[in-house]
């Protein structure tokens, strides 16, 4: 038996669909034809409102994780929360193109905005999504007003080593029990909302055709060279990196950065656990 045929894809959509209940309930889902197959966004907010697009962070994230912030977002934006292809969620690829470099990503989420008729938009992402962002934003400039990061990996620094020696059982053999000790390890023991985490378990062993794709960090020259407001939150108790280091190097490459660590949560319980503040704070940042 595959491991396709094996999966539980009832089991995953229906937590995935138990977390979109809790977003705003005017929320309604598109699907968007890529070169890479289609792509699935949640939309709520005013119509007419400035866009911000939301890019999830990597594994069981997609786009339902930011229900916590969807609400107070919608109050002033359209909200596009995104469905990363070839990850867990309702995306699906198709064809035999798949995403294989950033520059794929570029055309990936270039086409996205192109279906969605977002000629310019806000742009923020999370841990892997953040990392999606800011490349989009150092390759299609003209496309971003504002950038915002929350707690991104592989940008500013590199991963801490005990992160990568405790997220390995996980990746090599994915299974709900290896997710779930995986997160609470990095949570440091605190609270995790049960629906989320139940996501996270399920997606477990999604059957992707592609695998993510990865690179380096981008390059200080192209980083002093962002002229745009950049927005930079980082989970204090994150023990994915070294956040006072990420916050550091941040503050010294973007022109235009602003850097706030957020206390007492950890990367993965950003943006889902995050206090009620973030998403304020989000939206401050975003005001004309």
């Amino acid at each position: 038996m595959s491991a396709r045929s094996s999966y539980d894809m009832d089991g995953f959509l229906a937590a995935y669909d138990k977390v979109m209940a809790r977003w705003p309930a005017e929320r309604e889902a598109v699907t968007v034809p890529t070169p890479f197959g289609a792509t699935h966004v949640n939309a709520c907010g005013p119509l007419h409102g400035p866009p911000v697009v939301l890019l999830p962070g990597g594994g069981g994230a997609t786009s339902a994780s930011w229900y916590a912030q969807a609400a107070e977002l919608a109050r002033t934006h359209r909200v596009f929360a995104v469905d990363l292809i070839g990850a867990p969620g309702r995306s699906t690829e198709a064809g035999d193109r798949h995403p294989r470099t950033v520059a794929d990503l570029v055309v990936w989420l270039d086409a996205v905005l192109d279906d969605l008729g977002l000629a310019e938009t806000d742009l923020g992402g999370h841990s892997y999504g953040a990392w999606i962002a800011l490349h989009h934003a150092l390759r299609a400039r003209a496309r971003v007003r504002r950038l915002f990061l929350l707690d991104p990996t592989q940008c500013f620094a590199g991963y801490r080593p005990a992160y990568l020696l405790h997220a390995l059982p996980m990746l090599l053999r994915p299974a709900p029990h290896r997710v779930r000790a995986f997160l609470e390890w990095e949570s440091g023991g605190a609270p995790l909302d049960p629906d989320w985490l139940r996501l996270q378990e399920a997606a477990a062993g999604f059957p992707s055709v592609s695998k993510p794709v990865t690179g380096p960090r981008p390059a200080p020259d192209a980083l002093r060279g962002l002229n745009m407001p950049v927005l930079l939150l980082l989970a204090g108790n994150s023990r994915t990196h070294d956040t006072y280091e990420v916050a550091a190097r941040a503050g010294a490459l973007l022109p235009r950065t602003e850097v706030d660590v957020v206390p007492d949560v950890s990367h993965h319980a950003l943006p889902q656990a995050a206090p009620p503040e973030l998403a304020r704070r989000l939206t401050e940042f975003l005001s004309p």
